[in-house]
């Protein structure tokens, strides 16, 4: 790959898209659990559902099939860029900073991975966070008009930091998935490689272990940033009327005093089930396009 190689931000792009159609509706099922319950806001008190299979069954009961998909375009609109940042940088970084390291024979190096990996996702998730804002909001049911109508409305109600809301944990987030993830994924690749070879049983196994280790690291601050996101405040609420939850810290705060631990793990099971086949579709898709090189 030459120094200005476009093709892994293409490829991550276009496997991030793809991956993202195949496994929306379990990611709605996760949102909707991960708000419900909150004992301080009194839009979410009720526990609608009591799983990920309950609240799949209810909502297309309820809302029809198409409410599994509702947000679809602003997570495509996410990807797209999110992906596309991401995985580029990941892996264009990782060869340039190979490159410079006194064993520049390989680029499989753990403290080298983990940072490019880190960097690239916080990078990536900070720039896509106004796509993420819209898309919980579709999923939760608080917005049903079109993509560029809610953005126009949301920027109109709360302003620019409106679009941005939750980016501290959804940054955090992203960059923890991706510290743990793509290291993961690359080190089990090269482990698995002399018994299954780089064909799809390796990259189907190396995504699994992977998908394990992010879900389990990342489900609490993805709790607090998409209850974050969820929350309004106009422009006009600037003195009588708080916020919910005033930050990262007083979420989790918040979250632990009023439901206990075991609410920072509400939706673990889809998180992990949609990492799964998300990053199955991603890796899969990616390898193949690799092809190309």
């Amino acid at each position: 790959m030459g120094d200005r190689d476009w093709r892994p931000f293409i490829y991550g792009g276009l496997a991030s898209i793809v991956a993202e159609f195949g496994t929306f509706p379990i990611d709605t099922t996760k949102t909707r659990l991960q708000i419900q319950g909150q004992k301080i806001d009194p839009r979410h008190v009720e526990l609608r559902y009591t799983g990920m299979v309950d609240c799949f069954v209810k909502t297309s009961k309820q809302e029809g099939i198409k409410a599994l998909y509702c947000g679809i375009w602003p997570a495509v609109l996410r990807q797209a860029t999110y992906g596309t940042i991401k995985f580029g940088t990941y892996y264009s970084l990782k060869r340039a900073l190979a490159a410079r390291r006194p064993d520049a024979g390989t680029i499989e190096h753990l403290p080298t991975n983990t940072f490019c990996a880190a960097f690239a996702g916080g990078l990536s998730s900070a720039i896509a966070n106004p796509t993420d804002v819209l898309k919980v909001r579709m999923q939760t049911g608080e917005e049903k008009r079109g993509v560029a109508r809610c953005f126009a409305s949301m920027y109109r109600a709360e302003g620019v930091r409106g679009l941005w809301r939750g980016v501290g944990p959804t940054s955090q987030r992203a960059a923890l998935i991706a510290a743990v993830e793509l290291p993961v994924y690359d080190a089990c690749k090269r482990r698995l490689a002399p018994a299954l070879g780089d064909r799809p049983p390796n990259h189907l196994a190396s995504s699994l272990l992977a998908s394990l280790g992010s879900a389990v690291a990342s489900t609490p601050l993805d709790v607090v940033r998409t209850r974050l996101m969820n929350q309004r405040r106009l422009k006009q609420d600037s003195g009588p009327r708080p916020p919910i939850y005033r930050g990262t810290v007083d979420c989790f705060v918040q979250t632990v005093r009023n439901e206990g631990f075991r609410a920072l793990y509400k939706g673990f099971v889809p998180t992990w089930l949609r990492m799964g086949p998300w990053n199955i579709i991603f890796f899969i898709t990616y390898e193949q396009l690799k092809q190309f090189y």
